[in-house]
């Protein structure tokens, strides 16, 4: 059930039928749902490794205060995690942060949806949500990095509005692998 800081959406959740429409919300995250943020954190750096820069096997080290500590620089002023469910279970995950440098420009980052749940507008909300936060903050840019492997997020990217800007980084995890660098205006 949505609640008063969730963000409500309507829609058919993979492998139901047409008639069957189940709620999907966006919960941010906060040190109270700490636990679900570390529990979909791992479930998305196991399921997709290459899409992060961070690993499963280190993030699976960090303790409770950790993850504490993590979900509260997530709910900032500056910061803000979304976590989106599904029937009580997480489904998907984005954050994103405003650029210390230049607060015109925030960092969408940490994206991930379930398998099961990819092509039915959650990766979408999540980014509708991270745009919404950052304009709340004076942002006019949102950039990310993806890695040069992940085409279809590239792909769900260029969809939303997202454009390479020619910038690269080596990827930390894989040598022969580089994330390019994608924004919209926002």
């Amino acid at each position: 059930m949505c609640s008063a800081n969730s963000i409500c959406l309507e829609g058919a959740v993979a492998n139901r039928n047409r008639d069957d429409k189940a709620v999907i919300f966006l919960e941010p995250i906060t040190p109270k749902n700490a636990s679900i943020f570390k529990a979909v954190r791992l479930q998305a750096l196991q399921d997709s490794p290459a899409a992060f820069g961070s690993t499963h096997a280190n993030e699976s080290r960090y303790s409770e205060a950790d993850w504490l500590k993590r979900a509260a620089d997530w709910s900032s002023d500056t910061a803000v995690g979304y976590l989106a469910m599904a029937s009580g279970r997480p489904c998907g995950i984005a954050a994103a942060y405003l650029d210390e440098q230049d607060r015109g420009q925030a960092q969408l980052t940490s994206m991930w949806v379930d398998p099961e749940h990819r092509r039915n507008g959650v990766g979408r909300a999540l980014i509708e949500a991270i745009r919404a936060w950052a304009v709340n903050r004076g942002a006019r840019r949102l950039r990310l990095t993806v890695t040069s492997s992940n085409l279809a997020a590239i792909e769900f990217y260029e969809r939303n509005g997202f454009s390479m800007t020619g910038g690269t980084e080596p990827y930390p995890n894989d040598p022969d692998l580089v994330e390019y660098e994608m924004s919209r205006s926002i």
